[in-house]
């Protein structure tokens, strides 16, 4: 091709570090770091950007530099590159193993009541005994709780674990879903009001209060309702006062994605200090909306690089959003007409024959799969594996149409879990198919980085700051970013699984051995785009996709689908994706290159109905699996893994310091940008439990321990339980357990000091005492304290509430040998 004399831009998301001890932060994001461009004579180009996001391909008429980050479009990130499943309507198999419908509920639904809700769930295959019965009335309260994901006649596992009610099975129970239930319907009727106990009050009846109140806690603390950004959510106090709960906890958040960011507006909500640390100049992560320009004056489109699509917008949080800020939806239309290599589109018939042999397939799977799981128990094979099996039992693709048609499919459910069908887990690859949300998948006009934008204003967000390092301990956190520290109560880390699979972050002390295993065995895979910015429209405003079909079975994935994104993004732009196989190889060929073989197919599909196809006046080439804060593009279920490697990777650690949310740590919604928002919403429910949790030590133990009683506490050191060099251990007089908590004193001497010695504490356990005891020397023992036990010593005032709590039981404990 000759197309084009390429400009090639880099956009590298590299940090600067800076040794700087301090610095304020800003929630909007600085200049980027600088962005490389090269002209390649006879359309050859090389990128030398090992962690670019993307290349840019420019016509001539273009300025070699890009254009400057306008305000208005700055690039955005979040949890994940996103998109429908599958090819027109997601369809689920009767096989499908059988989930439940909201996390962690214990409520399971028959296949009738699913099909009577098919406006808010996913559709399933009803067996015939079922096709006969009526399902059951139900009001308009309990439809919107299903939407949400709520069951409508039972406690989700959330709800037990929150007391709601005090006796389960009692009257109360049900009184208090109908109260649930009616709280979520006036949510959703007006989302840009608080929910208020007097409105639900209107509504409720008198000797219901207590339940209202509970209700309401429960619903607003774990951020189902009154949350987001519309002014009156804003300006109020949604959770409302829970200062004398968290204290004015510090809470790091690291990754300003949709993760990180709502779980910051949630906290600060609540009451919590908080403070974001982005690696990249931007915030979003892997929402990313890029800006693309013709000449000047010319065409402008918006383009999503990573997250794209509202896959389903029933009970949908970001729809939530989009309605409090006015955003209009568009929804992406079910028709997807399919092209063949030499341009000539699919026979409907042959295309309609093709896609029903191709579901047999996957039914006949998922009840050899049902059959697996009930008498082998934990064998798993690769989808691809199993497919294939069956594909040569009933011969289908054996005619060389049909075979381009099924690496077409292969290449859709490549596209929607971002991996080769031989990485995909026969047992679980779909398990989070039953929790779907209803309704149409849409984009989001102008791109979804409105959404960032939205959620980022003034929120405190450190930019340029790559986390080497999280140190967690009974007195709180350290984080080292950027050549700072960063101390705080608890931490919420947000970043990508591929992040933690190359284990740039170090844990001290190391994360537990079965959330390693978790990390090691989920799937973190690859989708990649080109998009291109036309002078005008060649293909039509009636569709919203198209694919094209490959001879080649390991290139199925290579620009397979198309989406038309003139009707949202301002401009005659084209979005091509690349999947599976494809997706690997795409990172290893120029962008001039991939450019020039998209331009090959468009103009071999309309070149014989007489369309013109012109030269795109920009193209950009994404490279998110060698981005290095991501290292791909989101999740999936590999071999040998399952959805409760997901719930693993979302446990907090630490005795609740450290805590994890992201798209890979959402069981029922992975791989999507409602999953990493809710994940979001739901660790800021857990730091507020772990802060309440920690308030509960009595007051008198809190207040004794003043300025006034310093010299008491060193009178409780003269007797310590052990000695040795300059380390001296009080045991918790309460426990013999050699895992219970120790309290240690370490004293520092030296000319300087002007009191002659200072006493740093720490907290560990009581075999960690009798092992630093064996150990030669405070120097070494320091090196044992730091290295191997993780441990940061304070001073008297910044004891942990368990110190304090052994130091009242030490005092008293003394105080009764001595009544004694």
């Amino acid at each position: 091709m000759t197309f084009i004399t390429p400009k090639l831009e880099s956009l590298n998301q590299t940090n600067n570090m800076t040794n700087a001890t301090t610095t304020n932060p800003t929630s909007v994001p600085p200049p980027t770091t600088t962005e490389t461009t090269a002209t390649a004579p006879n359309n050859t180009a090389t990128n030398n950007n090992n962690n670019a996001t993307s290349d840019d391909v420019s016509t001539p008429s273009n300025p070699l530099s890009p254009p400057p980050p306008d305000d208005d479009t700055t690039t955005t990130t979040s949890e994940v590159p996103i998109i429908p499943k599958r090819r027109r309507k997601r369809k689920h198999y009767q096989g499908t193993i059988s989930m439940v419908l909201r996390p962690h509920s214990s409520s399971r639904y028959s296949s009738s009541l699913l099909d009577s809700l098919s406006f808010s769930l996913p559709r399933r295959r009803r067996r015939h005994n079922d096709l006969a019965k009526d399902p059951p009335p139900l009001d308009v309260d309990a439809l919107i709780a299903i939407s949400v994901g709520f069951p409508i006649d039972s406690l989700t596992e959330e709800e037990i674990d929150d007391a709601v009610i005090p006796t389960l099975g009692s009257a109360d129970q049900s009184h208090y879903i109908s109260v649930r239930n009616l709280i979520l319907s006036k949510w959703r009727s007006n989302v840009s009001s608080l929910v208020t106990r007097d409105h639900v009050m209107e509504s409720a009846r008198p000797e219901h209060r207590h339940l209202v109140d509970a209700a309401l806690s429960f619903l607003v603390n774990r951020g189902y309702i009154n949350f987001g950004l519309a002014p009156e959510i804003k300006e109020g106090k949604p959770c409302g006062n829970n200062g004398d709960l968290v204290g004015g906890s510090n809470i790091v958040i690291i990754g300003a994605g949709l993760a990180g960011l709502c779980a910051a507006r949630q906290l600060r909500s609540m009451g919590f200090k908080v403070v974001l640390l982005e690696g990249r100049a931007r915030p979003g992560g892997r929402v990313r909306t890029r800006k693309m320009t013709g000449q000047e004056g010319g065409v402008v489109g918006a383009a999503d690089l990573g997250g794209s699509v509202l896959t389903g917008i029933n009970g949908n949080p970001l729809g939530v959003l989009a309605r409090q800020l006015g955003f209009p939806l568009h929804k992406v239309r079910d028709v997807c007409p399919l092209y063949l290599p030499n341009g000539k589109a699919v026979d409907s018939e042959v295309d309609s024959s093709v896609e029903a042999a191709f579901n047999k397939l996957l039914d006949r799977v998922c009840n050899l799969r049902q059959v697996m799981l009930e008498e082998m128990k934990c064998v798993d094979v690769s989808l691809g594996t199993a497919l294939e099996a069956f594909r040569k039992v009933v011969n289908l693709g054996d005619d060389p149409q049909e075979k381009m048609l099924l690496n077409w499919h292969l290449a859709n459910l490549e596209y929607a879990n971002a991996s080769l069908m031989s990485n995909l887990s026969m047992a679980f690859w779909d398990q989070d198919d039953p929790y779907e949300m209803g309704g149409d998948h849409c984009f989001i006009p102008g791109g979804n980085e409105r959404f960032i934008r939205a959620l980022a204003e003034d929120l405190p967000i450190f930019y340029n700051r790559t986390v080497d390092s999280i140190r967690y301990g009974d007195d709180g956190v350290l984080v080292y970013a950027g050549g700072q520290e960063f101390r705080a109560d608890m931490v919420l880390c947000t970043v990508p699984l591929g992040v933690l699979k190359k284990g740039h972050i170090e844990f001290v002390p190391p994360l537990p051995q079965k959330k390693k295993d978790a990390i090691d065995r989920l799937g973190f895979g690859l989708l990649n785009k080109v998009a291109m910015l036309f002078p005008y429209n060649f293909w039509g405003r009636e569709l919203d996709t198209f694919g094209h079909l490959s001879e080649d079975p390991s290139r199925r994935g290579e620009f397979f689908l198309f989406y038309s994104y003139s009707s949202v993004s301002g401009g005659p732009l084209l979005v091509a994706l690349v999947a599976g196989e494809a997706a690997i190889e795409f990172e290893k060929s120029s962008p001039v290159d991939s450019v020039g073989r998209v331009m090959d197919i468009l103009r071999g599909i309309f070149y014989p109905k007489g369309v013109d196809v012109p030269d795109p006046v920009q193209a950009v080439c994404t490279r998110w699996g060698q981005d290095r804060f991501t290292y791909g593009s989101y999740s999936y279920v590999a071999i040998g893994s399952s959805g409760d490697d997901y719930d693993i990777l979302a446990e907090s650690i630490g005795n609740g310091r450290v805590f994890f949310a992201g798209e890979a740590t959402n069981r029922q919604y992975p791989a999507t940008m409602h999953g990493a928002f809710l994940s979001g919403m739901r660790e800021a429910a857990n730091i507020l439990k772990a802060a309440k949790r920690r308030s509960v030590i009595p007051a008198n133990n809190k207040e004794s321990f003043t300025s006034e009683n310093i010299e008491d506490l060193s009178r409780l050191f003269m007797k310590p339980d052990m000695q040795f060099g300059s380390f001296s251990v009080m045991f918790d007089p309460n426990s013999d357990d050699p895992e219970s908590h120790s309290l240690l004193r370490v004293e520092f001497r030296g000319e300087k000091l002007e009191t002659g010695g200072l006493y740093l504490y720490g907290l560990i356990s009581r075999c960690q005492a009798m092992e630093l005891s064996k150990v030669d020397g405070d120097m070494d023992r320091l090196t044992v304290l730091n290295e191997r036990f993780g441990l940061r010593l304070v001073g008297k005032k910044g004891l942990c509430p368990a110190a304090i709590s052994i130091v009242a039981a030490v005092r008293a404990k003394a105080c009764s040998e001595e009544g004694s």
